[in-house]
């Protein structure tokens, strides 16, 4: 089975797949990224559904990279008898998603083998498969999936296969098109002029970044923003945390979740590193999505919904697969929707704010409308315990960072009222501001060290802490702010990178442990800058960019002993807060950066 970080990402803004460096698609959702997979060999065996294309035995690529700026793979195999490159790519989404690969051969002449295994629900259901025209219709329930070729394809072990040999100068396409089982055959895509679509629409994409960074971490921002745009469902504006489940956090544990939903925390932070770059689009979107979805009473928020706004992801674990390298159970849904987790409500405000000082609002709307709705649950209910923003499933705390975020909301509402006129209750919001305040500084810091801790009452340390200073709680230069910095650094480290907590401590409800946690590292990273420790700052960021995978992609952790990704991938929880250091650190050194001072992303 490949590594996590083996794999490549492509993506149609609907749905996504990941792809091997044997050139395996291992893991494919159709026709949206929470749909049930027709390939999830991920999570199994290729008995639970792949397509691979490459030279005949299985060989590992000689070398891959993605076209510029867009998500076309190459992937290139030299072997004893020539050279080969596969492109591999989805277009961008007419009526039906397709997943394209174009064979070509570079130099002699070399055996390929094309290899489709179609498994409908996760693994579950062989489809019937029959020949219509010069194509072959592969049918389940409410599925089906049209494939064509150039090369000759015949049925094999339940597996559409072909054999052919590809010479220099030659071309052999491949397309794959998803249906819905009652309806006609769908249009097949011209694949050279769906390749040059592709190319033109990611090159499109690039050049509205308004806020490009240069420098030596140009590249690894520039491929962060792709992967984040690749992860925005386009119809309805809403932002998954990741394209995959049940990738583990330890490998062979049980902490394994779903995360093809949108969090509106993740979201927010994905949206605020758009908007650092200048995406203001993907902004306008968002706030679309989050106003229809949280439509209703502000009591019933929920820390995440579907990629429509559906409401109800209910868990389930499927017993049939086995989990990526044994880690089962393998879940789809997540019971965590149903948490109570009051950062959330900071988060969307601030994101509401910030949206509004990039130009999307400029006077009162159903957005103030809904911010005032949500700021009055809030004051009614911030002195309540809750999960926390690791979304634990052990008892409900008061935690500290959850209590500051609640203090952004005021401050996000005060702020909006002063510097927008718009209206509201600002004294009272004021006094509750003031009052969130006194609170956290009274509980929530640790009369041993000086330092915040993760809960009231509590000597544990947690990493969602380094944000306080980002948010605008305290200065960086506050020796409380220092205190925490330096403790987490000292305590919560692994080789220098970041736990989140240490789970022995944190009673989260949970059996086994977990890698480091990428986010929360880069978290780090802006917290030394933020106190002056810049070299040290650089260095670790530049340690975590040679973490990135040979495409430039993150899983959620990391295991520093093993050498491995952890986690759900590409995951936009590390790939946003790259793009925000990054920037923090330009601005430090005087290189091109948005906002140096970090006001336009509190992340």
């Amino acid at each position: 089975m490949a590594r996590i970080e083996d794999y490549a990402l492509l993506g149609d803004l609907h749905t996504a797949a990941l792809v091997d460096r044997t050139g395996s698609i291992d893991w494919l959702c159709f026709p949206r990224f929470d749909s049930p997979a027709c390939f999830a060999a991920l999570l199994d065996t290729p008995d639970a559904g792949r397509w691979r294309i490459g030279p005949s035995g299985g060989a590992s690529c000689t070398r891959r990279r993605y076209v510029d700026s867009s998500l076309v793979l190459e992937t290139e195999w030299d072997t004893p008898d020539g050279t080969v490159r596969v492109t591999d790519f989805m277009p961008p989404r007419g009526n039906h998603p397709d997943v394209i690969r174009i064979v070509e051969g570079l130099e002699g002449e070399v055996r390929m083998s094309s290899e489709l295994a179609l498994r409908f629900d996760y693994g579950s259901i062989v489809p019937w498969v029959r020949r219509r025209g010069d194509e072959l219709e592969a049918v389940a329930g409410p599925d089906s999936v049209w494939f064509w070729s150039t090369a000759p394809i015949e049925g094999r072990d339940l597996t559409s296969v072909s054999d052919f040999t590809v010479h220099e100068g030659e071309k052999v396409p491949f397309v794959l098109t998803w249906g819905k089982s009652h309806e006609d055959m769908p249009h097949r895509p011209d694949p050279y002029h769906a390749l040059q679509d592709s190319l033109d629409f990611w090159a499109d994409w690039s050049s509205t970044t308004a806020v490009p960074m240069t420098g030596p971490w140009g590249d690894a921002v520039n491929r962060s923003l792709t992967v984040l745009k690749a992860m925005t469902y386009a119809p309805t504006g809403g932002i998954v945390a990741a394209v995959t489940t049940s990738l583990p956090e330890e490998l062979g544990g049980s902490r394994n979740w779903d995360y093809r939903y949108c969090w509106l925390r993740d979201a927010t932070y994905t949206l605020q590193a758009l908007l650092l770059s200048g995406h203001v689009e993907e902004a306008a979107a968002w706030r679309a999505w989050l106003l229809r979805t949280v439509a209703g009473d502000p009591g019933d928020l929920q820390i995440m919904y579907g990629l429509d706004g559906t409401r109800r992801l209910p868990e389930l674990e499927l017993d049939w697969l086995k989990g990526y390298e044994g880690s089962s159970p393998v879940r789809i849904g997540n019971a965590a929707a149903g948490q109570l987790q009051l950062d959330v409500w900071g988060e969307v405000l601030d994101s509401l704010f910030l949206a509004r000082q990039a130009g999307l609002e400029n006077e009162e709307d159903d957005s103030w409308n809904l911010q005032k709705a949500l700021m009055h649950h809030l004051e009614a209910r911030w002195q309540e315990p809750d999960n926390g923003l690791w979304e634990m499933r052990g008892p409900r705390r008061h935690f500290t960072h959850s209590k500051v975020m609640a203090w952004v909301a005021a401050d996000r509402m005060v702020r909006s009222a002063e510097e927008f006129g718009l209206p509201g209750p600002v004294q009272r919001w004021r006094r509750v501001r003031e009052e969130i305040r006194t609170d956290v500084l009274t509980h929530g810091v640790s009369a041993t060290t000086g330092a915040f801790t993760q809960s009231y009452g509590s000597e544990a340390l947690d990493a969602s802490l380094l944000l306080i200073p980002r948010v605008g709680f305290l200065p960086f230069d506050d020796p409380r702010v220092v205190a925490t910095v330096e403790a987490v650094q000292r305590e919560l480290t692994h080789d220098g990178l970041v736990l989140r907590y240490k789970v022995e401590e944190a009673e989260d409800g949970l059996p086994g442990s977990e890698g480091v946690f990428l986010a929360c590292s880069f978290w780090l990273v802006d917290a030394l800058q933020g106190i002056g420790r810049t070299e040290e700052a650089v260095a670790l960021f530049d340690k975590l960019l040679a973490l990135r995978n040979d495409l430039g992609l993150l899983a959620e952790e990391y295991d520093p002993v093993s050498k491995r990704q952890l986690g759900n991938f590409p995951q936009a929880f590390s790939h946003f807060p790259l793009v925000v250091a990054a920037h923090h650190l330009a601005g430090g050194r005087g290189e091109r950066s948005d906002d140096p001072d970090g006001e336009a992303a509190r992340d």
